[in-house]
């Protein structure tokens, strides 16, 4: 597979080889290759807006912003992207990053599902959310050529299924703690594959607290 996808360039640092390593033992295919995806689209948003990234805490990020979705991996309360959050964490300490770049590490990951705040923090916690948004959500896909496009799908498929295939890696990463949904685009998820499932409501909440007014 070349080091070079779409013109970017795979970092290879020995802390991006052990991602590689890492995630590509823990993780199916299907995430695995959805977070290359991520990366890829992630730097190519960055160099169209000639942002200032640093293409190896965008790897690490982009690599685990899924991984709490996978079992061993997650908790019984947290969000799931807390829980990736947190194993990237982990994981970056033994390489003597900066608390600096670890939490933005963290931050990029545990905010990738948040709409309308990434964007405005550092590059390297915007550009896991453009990644993530164009491959799932096809959020700026015609700013993408039809090459750039090709040749991340070339490099990293993703079938004809992944769009109810990535519904269902969600679904089953985080069904079995549902109340972590609670104000978050995941329990969109919940609703269309729990029958049954009713999502905390915020308004009844407020009504319902023990203040008296």
């Amino acid at each position: 597979m070349s080091s070079i996808i779409a013109g970017i360039k795979i970092p290879d640092s020995a802390l991006a080889m052990a991602t590689t390593e890492y995630i590509r033992d823990v993780e199916s295919d299907l995430l695995f290759h959805h977070s290359r995806r991520v990366f890829l689209f992630g730097a190519l948003s960055g160099e169209r807006k000639q942002l200032a990234y640093d293409p190896e805490l965008l790897y690490v990020g982009a690599m685990f912003h899924d991984l709490g979705l996978v079992e061993g991996h997650r908790s019984d309360d947290e969000r799931f992207e807390v829980d990736s959050a947190n194993a990237a964490k982990a994981f970056l300490k033994p390489y003597g990053l900066s608390d600096d770049d670890i939490e933005q590490v963290w931050l990029s990951i545990a905010l990738h599902t948040t709409p309308g705040v990434p964007q405005h923090l550092r590059p390297n916690v915007a550009l896991v959310t453009a990644g993530v948004e164009m491959d799932v959500l096809g959020i700026d896909y015609a700013a993408f050529s039809t090459v750039q496009r090709e040749a991340v799908v070339h490099a990293h498929p993703r079938g004809e299924g992944f769009k109810e295939c990535i519904l269902c890696a969600f679904a089953n990463g985080f069904k079995h703690k549902p109340d972590s949904t609670f104000g978050t685009v995941n329990a969109d998820v919940l609703v269309d594959s729990e029958p049954g499932f009713k999502p905390m409501n915020f308004v009844e909440i407020i009504r319902k607290s023990p203040w008296i007014s």
